[in-house]
């Protein structure tokens, strides 16, 4: 099985590395491609673009006008914020790490699809955002490119199964696009009857900390994720839906 989660707003480049590996992004043309072409926007149209501020639309300006010399960092480690709070992948052991390589992917508006070490530069642009070199969305600009790596991976890793732990913005650039083969499993997380988008989001990385941290290969025993306070709820799940409360 291969988890997929969303990446983060939040970056960290300053808290020192557990691990000295690092992997290339197998879709760095791309990304280098579509930073190339925001930074021919400039900050006011980044900003309005992406509706923040204009300390922030200046910091990713020079982002992507720098992207070529910015400093790299594996994307596991590279990503904060909530999802990745429960990730928490500085406290995983080496052979973790390994297993998070094969099995764990982050979707990306930049890189496309990332295996915990691609090394990765400082960058935002999420999936949702309605531009594109040529075009008018991310998501078209992207096409099929993202969901024909995740089923290679898919294919390698031999399960056969996607647990998606990504938001519905980033899932978006994946969805319908994959063989009727693969089995995606969809994952909601409940407060008793609520559903709490703060603690939803750090759920998945909760749950995606569980696939690694036991080295889940076999589906059904997901169903058994008890983090935090979890647990699954047959009688509101079906096949390929699972609900898990506390």
């Amino acid at each position: 099985m291969i988890a997929v989660i969303s990446p983060a707003k939040t970056l960290d480049y300053d808290t020192p590395l557990p691990v000295d590996t690092r992997t290339h992004p197998r879709l760095a043309g791309d990304a280098q491609t579509l930073a190339a072409a925001a930074a021919k926007l400039g900050a006011e149209a980044l900003g309005s673009l992406m509706r923040i501020s204009p300390a922030l639309a200046t910091l990713n300006a020079e982002r992507f006008r720098d992207f070529a010399d910015a400093p790299e960092r594996p994307a596991m480690f590279a990503f904060a914020g909530d999802v990745y709070s429960g990730l928490d992948a500085y406290t995983l052991d080496e052979a973790q790490v390994a297993f998070a390589q094969d099995h764990l992917r982050m979707l990306s508006g930049l890189y496309g699809l990332l295996r915990p070490l691609d090394a990765m530069r400082p960058y935002r642009l999420e999936m949702g955002t309605r531009w594109a070199p040529g075009g008018t969305k991310l998501t078209e600009w992207w096409g099929d490119r993202i969901a024909t790596l995740l089923e290679e991976d898919v294919a390698a890793e031999g399960s056969g199964t996607v647990l998606n732990l990504a938001s519905q913005e980033y899932w978006h650039a994946v969805k319908g696009r994959l063989p009727a083969d693969i089995r995606v499993i969809a994952v909601d997380f409940r407060e008793g009857d609520r559903f709490v988008s703060f603690h939803a989001k750090k759920a998945r990385g909760l749950m995606a900390r569980w696939l690694v941290e036991h080295r889940v290969t076999d589906t059904d025993a997901m169903r058994g994720f008890d983090a935090d306070g979890y647990a699954y709820d047959a009688a509101a799940s079906s096949a390929d839906q699972w609900t898990f409360r506390r």
